[in-house]
């Protein structure tokens, strides 16, 4: 299944004034967290590419551009619900952060869990952050700045991550 883009207005999230959208995975199978992902990130006002799938597999496809997704793009950011059906969230962060192309993409775990459990888990597998949804908008947005600020100026990451 191809994924679905939604392109949101907003200040730029890439370096040096450029007006280059970045380009957002959201991994989610709930229609409902999607829209309120989509409208916190419109909220958050981030020139934005959002692509959405809707399961772990899928995700995996999308990353490594196989199947209906040979042409994604590579995403600046994933967005990943841990509760996923065919694959789990935890497998798939665990899958991204061993791969040496994919592992240096930030993923934000997005999850209703507060288990002490899932959020030690995502960390140990090297998330990002950890968010507990429902999202509140304006944390949300500083957060995605603060991930710009830190991942995007100050990390040095391979030239096709800039």
């Amino acid at each position: 299944m191809a994924s679905n883009v939604w392109q949101r207005g907003g200040y730029p999230m890439s370096s040096a004034g450029s007006a280059k959208p970045i380009d957002i995975l959201l991994v989610e199978d709930s229609p409902t967290d999607a829209l309120i992902t989509q409208e916190a990130l419109s909220y958050s006002k981030i020139l934005n590419r959002l692509h959405i799938v809707t399961d772990g597999v899928d995700a995996i496809h999308f990353l490594r551009r196989q199947g209906p997704h040979q042409e994604a793009p590579r995403p600046d950011l994933i967005l990943l619900d841990l509760n996923l059906p065919k694959k789990t969230g935890a497998e798939v962060l665990k899958e991204i952060k061993g791969d040496p192309i994919l592992g240096s993409i930030p993923v934000v775990v997005l999850s209703t869990s507060q288990a002490e459990e899932d959020i030690n888990r995502s960390y140990g597998l090297h998330a990002s952050c950890y968010i507990t949804k429902p999202v509140d908008f304006a944390k949300f947005a500083e957060v995605v700045q603060s991930i710009r600020h830190f991942w995007f100026s100050v990390v040095t990451l391979p030239v096709d991550r800039r």
